[in-house]
């Protein structure tokens, strides 16, 4: 197929699945999985930004969405006053003494000259300031914890409109991506890769079981929205009755009505990203980026600092994946620490990537949608073809209850079987990389 016509006829083809998901199933669902493909879309170009781009292998991505996931609550919620005046005040002094610690070992591993001394300097500093670190927040933490554990039992958040904790969202995601990027980017692929996973892992620790921060697994809901509520709408006589002169009653007009301008809005954040992505893959820059993935000697030769080019690529991709964990969490309504698993924010999201066709833009948009759709159409599906192939079993034979009871497991089944047939028919993915 001609490259050109390509993308036009696979995006017209996610089109009509969509649109087909709002005939035959209902045009809620279909404008639910739209939304979430979007979402996963913009995640998508971030990975693609760091491997297509950069040959970064970051299985971290989940951790960087979670953190864009606890900017909604830091940035929307409003604060809980009796939470700081208990003991918010200890734990803002506890958070500087910490940083203060690692600054000063930071600096004493500069400064010492003897390996010797400067290890033994170091670990003084850590060690003893970890317990001074404890001391001073530890009362803070139980006193806010303690203050109604029901509803709250946290310190809450600063009372903004939630669309500013997207952006926000990414700086924190860039922030730690530095932190990271410092520490491991020196290291080859395969460490690099475990290490990205292993500091996932302690941020999703850190969102579940630090309650004066996120409420951890008690999970934080009823987060502020930059569209009107749907019972609001069914209120509002003038809604009603435009809904009416399309035919439709409240309750479903409101529900379209709410998704239709997630769907906007987040269009318009996933085109703003992808124009710069697309200028940055075109630039001076972006082709820096490709000869650093393609030969590190050669650009190295060239004068190129290959670890700095790098820690730039990671860091902006990061930033990206944590502005789309702000954007899905303000979907969501809710945050939810313990709903972050690595199946579903980073294998997913490299499926979506390989799919479309990694160091392609537009593929790693075409990968984020129809791999979501499929995500979430796999499983019913998956029930109706069971349902189907087991029709002429007796009830209570063993194979149908286990065939039945197996459709959960399509969607698995179902994403490797995809990934196989792509790395083996299409390896480059459905847009290959010009």
């Amino acid at each position: 197929m001609n490259a050109a016509i390509r993308p036009i006829v696979l995006f017209g083809l996610v089109g009509c699945l969509i649109v087909g998901t709002g005939f035959v199933q209902s045009w809620n669902s279909a404008l639910l999985i739209l939304n979430m493909g979007l979402v996963s879309a913009i995640m998508s170009l971030g990975v693609n930004l760091q491997w297509g781009l950069a040959g970064l292998f970051n299985v971290g991505v989940m951790g960087f969405v979670a953190l864009g996931g606890l900017a909604a609550v830091l940035v929307s919620m409003p604060p809980v006053p009796e939470a700081w005046s208990a003991g918010g005040a200890r734990v803002m002094l506890g958070i500087g003494v910490g940083a203060s610690v690692v600054a000063a070992a930071v600096v004493a591993w500069q400064r010492l000259k003897g390996k010797l001394l400067r290890g033994l300097t170091v670990l003084v500093i850590l060690v003893g300031g970890f317990f001074v670190f404890r001391a001073v927040l530890d009362p803070g933490v139980s006193a806010i914890e303690a203050i109604d554990p029901a509803t709250t039992g946290y310190l809450g958040g600063l009372g903004l409109p939630i669309v500013l904790a997207w952006p926000v969202g990414g700086l924190m995601a860039a922030g730690a991506a530095w932190i990271i990027g410092k520490t491991a980017l020196g290291l080859r692929s395969d460490y690099l890769a475990i290490a990205t996973l292993g500091i996932a892992e302690i941020i999703i620790a850190l969102l579940k079981n630090e309650d004066w921060l996120s409420r951890g697994v008690k999970n934080v809901i009823g987060l502020p929205r930059p569209l009107p509520n749907e019972i609001d709408l069914q209120g509002d006589p003038a809604f009603v009755e435009r809904a009416a002169g399309f035919g439709l009653d409240a309750t479903t007009a409101s529900t379209l009505y709410v998704k239709l301008g997630y769907g906007l809005m987040f269009s318009a954040v996933l085109i703003v990203f992808l124009v710069l992505a697309q200028l940055a893959l075109n630039s001076p820059w972006g082709r820096m980026m490709r000869a650093i993935r393609d030969n590190e000697v050669s650009a190295r030769a060239m004068g190129k600092d290959v670890k700095a080019r790098h820690l730039q690529v990671f860091i902006l991709g990061s930033a990206i994946c944590g502005f789309a964990g702000a954007m899905m969490t303000t979907l969501d309504g809710l945050l939810t620490p313990g709903t972050y698993q690595p199946l579903r924010y980073t294998f997913l999201i490299w499926v979506m990537v390989i799919v479309g066709g990694s160091g392609n833009n537009l593929g790693a948009v075409l990968g984020g949608i129809l791999i979501w759709f499929m995500w979430v159409q796999v499983e019913p599906i998956g029930q109706g073809i069971m349902t189907l192939a087991t029709s002429g079993m007796a009830d209570g034979n063993w194979l149908k209850e286990h065939l039945l009871d197996s459709v959960q497991h399509m969607r698995l089944l179902t994403m490797g079987v995809i990934l196989l047939l792509v790395l083996r028919f299409a390896p480059r993915g459905l847009l290959p990389e010009r």
